[in-house]
């Protein structure tokens, strides 16, 4: 088995054995065959070898335009990587593609705390636009209740995606000193306490653990107090 190195806070360095995207989504395949559902909607998904295949009828999905991605499962960043990519320098030559090379920008891109399985319209529509609480009930994906705001570029995910997305926005500002406004803390703050870790949340990180090596510890501490 082959090894590499992902940069953490405090520039010291972790084994794991996950060293580009196309690998993280292999071991997330694995990871998520016991997921209850898709990351937002939870509809149950069907894996075929390294396919997803979301059961839309199964979780009420409306497909709002694109019917092919909304027929896949897709690897949604939790941060986008926009988010931890756009101000490095190889980013500003030339967009995420020029980052591929970039080992730091790699190591980011695969670590497997901030992959989660979405349905792939869900994810393009919901592209690098920030988290937020949105005014609007409407959902336009039938019984998901996923709101997205293409104007302001705003989404509001369920309430069952809002606590691991917090965590997930801790752990990454963390460890790799990505910034996360002060509107968007006090947010995340809120969606930790109210929705509180699973025990799919807890388990997913164990399974986490045994390829990458670290644990998300906003999820880790709180699985220990409460499983």
């Amino acid at each position: 088995m082959f090894f590499c190195y992902f940069y953490i806070k405090k520039n010291y360095f972790t084994k794991h054995a996950i060293h580009n995207f196309y690998q993280a989504k292999l071991a997330a395949i694995k990871i998520h065959k016991y997921a209850p559902g898709s990351f937002y909607c939870g509809c149950q998904i069907i894996w075929k070898q390294k396919k997803g295949i979301p059961n839309l009828i199964n979780c009420g999905y409306k497909i709002r335009k694109n019917q092919n991605r909304a027929n896949r499962i897709e690897w949604e960043h939790v941060v986008p990587a926009w988010q931890f990519g756009h101000e490095k320098q190889c980013w500003k030559k030339g967009g995420r593609k020029n980052c591929l090379n970039n080992p730091e920008y790699k190591h980011i891109e695969s670590d497997l705390h901030n992959l989660q399985p979405a349905i792939g319209e869900i994810n393009a529509d919901r592209s690098n636009f920030m988290y937020d609480e949105l005014n609007s009930h409407f959902s336009t994906y039938g019984k998901c209740n996923m709101k997205i705001d293409f104007q302001k570029k705003l989404a509001e995910p369920p309430n069952r995606s809002k606590g691991m997305i917090a965590r997930t926005y801790f752990y990454m500002s963390h460890q790799y000193n990505i910034i996360i406004s002060q509107k968007q803390k006090k947010l995340f703050y809120i969606w930790n306490k109210n929705f509180p870790v699973t025990k799919w949340e807890c388990d997913r990180d164990n399974l986490i653990f045994q390829i990458q090596g670290n644990h998300n510890n906003y999820i880790y501490k709180q699985c220990n107090k409460k499983f």
